[in-house]
C-alpha cells in the first residue's frame, strides 16, 4: 500500500478515536497527546503541534499548548491585554486571523527561505522543516470579509510543523485537513466543560461550583454540613464611597477582597458569596478542631496583611478602611434556595442567623474580630489566644452568649 492509502486508514482510525473522545469527558490536554501521538504512530512527520484558543475567564483571555515528541505537552495562559504584544501581532497565527485566510503554509527548508514572521527563524533553529496553520470557528462567523478582532468569536488556531528533510507531504497535510473537524468538535467539547467549571467556580465558589457542575442543581437539594461561619466587612465603607470616585471604589474593593478571598482558600475555607462591602465564607473540615483552627489562621493572618495593604495605599495616595471579622461554628444547611428560573448555591440556618448577628457587635464591643463561644470550645487546642469579652444578648437570639476575641501580639 503507498503512503497515501496507508495514512488515509489511520486517518478513519483517528477520526473515529477523536469523535469517541469528543463524546466522553477527556480533557484538552489528554486529547491533544493522544491526537500528536496516534499521528506520529501513523508515520506523520510531525515535529510541533501549537493550539491556541480564546476563553471565558477573569484572569486570562486565552490558553494554549504546544506540543514537541521531546517535551510532550505544555500548558501555557495568556493575560488579558487591552494592547497585544509585538509578538503576537508579527505571529503566523495573527496575520490568519486580521486577514480571514483559510490556511498558511511556510516551507522552511526550502531553497533561499525567507520568512515575515520571526517564529519561523526560530522553529528553523530547533530544526523544523515545515510550518502548516489553520483555525477552527465554534461560533457562527459573522458576515464579513476580515474578522473584528476585538469580538470574543470561540474557535482555535492550530498549527503543525514537519521535522522531515523534505517537510510535509501533501498527503500529510490532507489528513491534517480531513481531521480538523473531528479535532475541533473534540477540543470544543472539553473547552465547553472547561469554561463552565471556571466559571462556576469563580461566581459560585470553589466547592459550590464543583457541586453545581456534579449535579446538584436542583432546588431545595440541601445538605447539613457543620462548618465556621466567617462574615467579613469593610468598616466605614459607606461613608467612604460617598467621597471617593466610584473607579477608585471598586479598585479599592477589589484590593482588599483580593486579600481575604485568597487567605480564605489558602486555609481550605470556600467564599459563598460578596454582599456589598463584605463577604461570606465557611470552613467545612471534617474536623471541627481544624475547621475552628483554619479560621482563626486567617483571622490572625488577615491582621497583618490588611495593615501591609493600608501601608501600601497610604504610600500611593489610595483610600484606606479597616475591616471586621466575625466567627461562629454550628450546624448549617448547604445548597440550592431560590426560585425555578433563578437560584443561588447558599447557606442558611440559625448558626449563619448567630453569625450576622456576631457581625453586628463589633462597634459596641471595640474589637475587630468577634467570635461565639461555639468557635472557642471547637479551638481549645490550638495555640492561639482567645479573650473572653462577656455574655451578651443578641438580637433574635434567645440565650445570651459568650463571645471571645482574639489576641495577636503586635509587629
Amino acid at each position: 500500500m503507498d503512503e497515501t492509502g496507508d495514512l488515509q486508514g489511520q486517518a478513519q482510525a483517528l477520526s473515529r478515536w477523536l469523535l469517541n473522545e469528543a463524546l466522553g469527558s477527556i480533557g484538552q490536554a489528554p486529547l491533544l497527546e493522544g491526537y500528536c501521538t496516534r499521528l506520529r504512530a501513523a508515520g506523520v512527520s510531525l515535529g510541533r503541534l501549537h493550539v491556541a484558543q480564546r476563553t471565558y475567564h477573569p484572569q486570562f483571555g486565552g490558553f494554549g499548548y504546544s506540543w514537541t515528541p521531546e517535551t510532550g505537552l505544555v500548558y501555557e495562559e495568556y493575560a488579558h491585554s487591552d494592547s497585544p504584544s509585538e509578538q503576537w501581532l508579527n505571529s503566523p497565527l495573527y496575520h490568519i486571523l486580521s486577514t480571514n485566510l483559510s490556511e498558511l503554509r511556510e516551507r522552511i527548508c526550502a531553497p533561499g527561505y525567507a520568512s515575515r514572521f520571526p517564529l519561523m527563524d526560530d522553529l528553523k533553529a530547533q530544526g523544523l522543516t515545515d510550518y502548516f496553520a489553520t483555525g477552527v470557528l465554534f461560533d457562527q462567523p459573522p458576515d464579513v470579509a476580515v474578522l473584528d478582532l476585538q469580538e470574543r468569536l470561540r474557535g482555535l488556531l492550530i498549527s503543525w510543523c514537519s521535522s522531515a528533510p523534505g517537510g510535509f507531504s501533501e498527503a500529510e497535510l490532507d489528513v491534517f485537513r480531513a481531521l480538523l473537524p473531528e479535532l475541533g468538535l473534540a477540543l470544543k467539547s472539553a473547552s465547553n466543560r472547561r469554561i463552565a467549571d471556571d466559571l462556576l467556580r469563580v461566581y459560585l465558589g470553589q466547592d459550590a461550583g464543583a457541586r453545581v457542575l456534579s449535579g446538584e442543581f436542583r432546588r431545595g437539594s440541601l445538605r447539613k454540613i457543620s462548618a465556621v461561619i466567617c462574615y467579613f466587612d469593610l468598616s466605614g465603607f459607606t461613608s467612604l464611597s460617598e467621597q471617593v470616585p466610584g473607579d477608585q471604589v471598586i479598585a479599592m474593593l477589589n484590593d482588599y477582597f483580593g486579600i481575604v478571598v485568597a487567605a480564605v482558600q489558602a486555609a481550605g475555607g470556600n467564599v459563598l458569596k460578596f454582599v456589598g462591602d463584605g463577604l461570606l465564607a465557611m470552613f467545612d473540615q471534617d474536623d471541627p478542631a481544624a475547621a475552628a483552627s483554619a479560621a482563626l489562621e486567617v483571622a490572625a493572618g488577615l491582621g497583618r496583611q490588611m495593615a501591609a495593604a493600608n501601608r501600601r495605599r497610604r504610600a500611593e495616595g489610595l483610600p484606606v478602611t479597616d475591616y471586621t471579622l466575625a466567627l461562629h461554628a454550628g450546624e448549617i444547611l448547604y445548597g440550592n434556595i431560590g426560585a425555578e428560573n433563578r437560584l443561588d448555591f447558599t447557606v442558611i440556618g440559625p448558626a449563619v442567623n448567630l453569625a450576622a448577628r456576631l457581625s453586628q457587635m463589633h462597634k459596641a464591643l471595640g474589637q475587630t474580630v468577634v467570635m461565639s463561644e461555639a468557635v472557642q470550645a471547637a479551638a481549645a487546642g490550638t495555640p492561639h489566644d482567645l479573650v473572653p469579652l462577656g455574655r451578651y444578648m443578641l438580637r433574635g437570639v434567645s440565650a445570651p452568649q459568650m463571645l471571645y476575641t482574639l489576641y495577636t501580639a503586635p509587629d
